[in-house]
């Protein structure tokens, strides 16, 4: 984005002392932000990585509800958001029709060190930072087209799909792979955006970017078991009942489609995203029970979890018809944290920028057997 066009949005952040901050305690940085780093941030903390990004996120919700209501130039409540972690607002990621219809799901920030200061290995030099559905926006029809994309495995075409991965493949192609150290982080909707333009990085470009996401939506049963307070023994039945098949037709029927997902794992299982999931959030449960079932599955019956997990009922019936659609939960290697604490939403991204010691989280790393 052009500097005329950034500060079409954007002239200059509020400060702390805004008196524009009050009627907006929620978007505001120094009401609702993470305090306990904003001082000293330690970019080796992996609690203040996700923080980081986290808030990152919630900036791209803020500009697009900054721009309509007009809150721009002293007003806006976004530039907080990054600047206090010394980021700068490099481009928006826009969909819609030139100037009027425009909305923003995304942004890039750039991360600048204080002067005299070197970054840090952990830190990034870019985020690619992505929201997700605004249901009181007054375009949310937009949004919740994507929502229908996600639930059908149809993303992957998606005009906001296509933006980002260009966006970040550019981005790769003239800052190089090896000199910059670009992250994506997405929350809900925006995790299923940052989830495919991952993968596609990892799977056609060998580039494993860290990737943050929160709150990934997955269809999946599970939900539906647990809303029915299923036991663990039934979830167990149906979870290893299912890999059976999978693996029984995969070694079947869709023997070539197996070898073709087995190949396609094989390229992705170096990249690691990170998934944040609230144990109580049925939109992301999914993720939850298929990992932790899957590894049940492979340690109770060797063999049958490794076989089945690169498989879906979706995608082999996809196949069977001539397409060639993955579903973006299928992924050979992942970093699991789950929260349990309820205190902050099951879904919002605010749970995200709280102190570990106001979470209950726990972290368990998958990968895939044999890779």
């Amino acid at each position: 984005m052009g500097e005329q066009s950034k500060m079409q949005y954007y002239a200059g952040g509020t400060s702390f002392n805004s008196p524009h901050a009050g009627p907006h305690g929620r978007d505001c940085f120094c009401i609702s932000g993470p305090k306990h780093i904003v001082q000293s941030v330690d970019w080796s903390n992996e609690e203040h990585r996700r923080c980081i990004a986290a808030c990152l996120v919630k900036a791209t919700y803020i500009m697009e509800e900054d721009r309509p209501k007009c809150r721009v130039y002293d007003m806006g409540l976004a530039p907080l958001w990054w600047q206090s972690f010394h980021f700068e607002l490099r481009d928006l990621l826009k969909c819609g029709t030139e100037n009027a219809d425009e909305f923003i799901f995304g942004a890039i920030f750039e991360y600048c060190p204080p002067v005299g200061c070197q970054r840090h290995p952990s830190a990034p030099n870019y985020v690619f930072a992505l929201r997700g559905t605004m249901p009181r926006h007054p375009k949310s029809v937009h949004d919740l087209y994507n929502d229908i994309k996600v639930f059908l495995s149809d993303l992957p075409c998606c005009r906001r799909t296509q933006k980002a991965r260009q966006a970040v493949t550019n981005m790769l192609i003239r800052k190089g792979t090896e000199r910059c150290v670009l992250w994506l982080a997405g929350h809900s909707l925006g995790a299923s955006l940052a989830l495919e333009v991952g993968r596609d990085m990892a799977e056609q470009h060998q580039a494993y970017l860290p990737t943050f996401l929160f709150n990934p939506p997955n269809v999946s049963p599970m939900p539906a078991l647990n809303l029915l307070n299923a036991s663990e023994v039934a979830k167990k039945d149906v979870f290893t009942g299912s890999y059976l098949v999978k693996a029984a037709l995969g070694a079947t029927v869709m023997r070539s489609y197996c070898t073709r997902m087995e190949k396609v794992f094989q390229r992705l299982s170096p990249w690691v995203p990170g998934l944040y999931v609230n144990e109580r959030d049925i939109i992301g449960q999914g993720f939850t029970d298929s990992f932790e079932q899957r590894q049940k599955v492979e340690e109770r019956i060797a063999g049958v979890g490794r076989a089945a997990m690169k498989l879906s009922y979706r995608d082999m019936l996809s196949s069977l018809i001539g397409s060639s659609k993955e579903q973006p939960h299928l992924l050979p290697s992942a970093r699991l944290w789950k929260n349990s604490n309820t205190t902050f939403g099951t879904h919002g991204l605010k749970q995200w920028w709280r102190p570990d010691s106001e979470l209950k989280l726990s972290c368990r790393k998958f990968t895939y057997p044999g890779a």
